[in-house]
């Protein structure tokens, strides 16, 4: 078996570019729409890339790039799928009672349109 010693000198510098593009790219971006468009301040590219970091966070979380989803997701989907109406149904009510009684969306509403 082959070591990859090469890959060692390779990913970091990768790393750093795709950082640098990614974070030009957002940078560039921002000062483009966002001023113009809604008088905000012009960022720059620390801003930006904690910005690109911020929102990785918020909107892409830190799956482990699975196709598909987590294997967490896939867990629930499964379960769900195992589950009868009347188990789904009891789910959601205790779900509903922990959130504060949120109301039924549209879908499950029983009156007619």
């Amino acid at each position: 078996m082959r070591k990859k010693w090469w890959l060692f000198f390779l990913v970091p510098p990768g790393i750093v570019l795709c950082c640098w593009i990614f974070g030009e790219i957002v940078m560039h971006l921002w000062n483009w729409l966002l001023p113009p468009l809604f008088g905000w301040h012009q960022v720059g590219f620390w801003q930006a890339l904690g910005l690109l970091v911020l929102c990785r966070i918020l909107f892409g979380g830190f799956r482990n790039g699975t196709p598909g989803g987590s294997r967490r997701q896939q867990r629930w989907a499964e379960r769900w799928e195992r589950m009868t109406p009347e188990e789904r149904e009891q789910f959601r009510q205790s779900w509903r009672s922990r959130c504060g009684g949120l109301p039924h969306s549209p879908s499950e509403s029983k009156e007619p349109a």
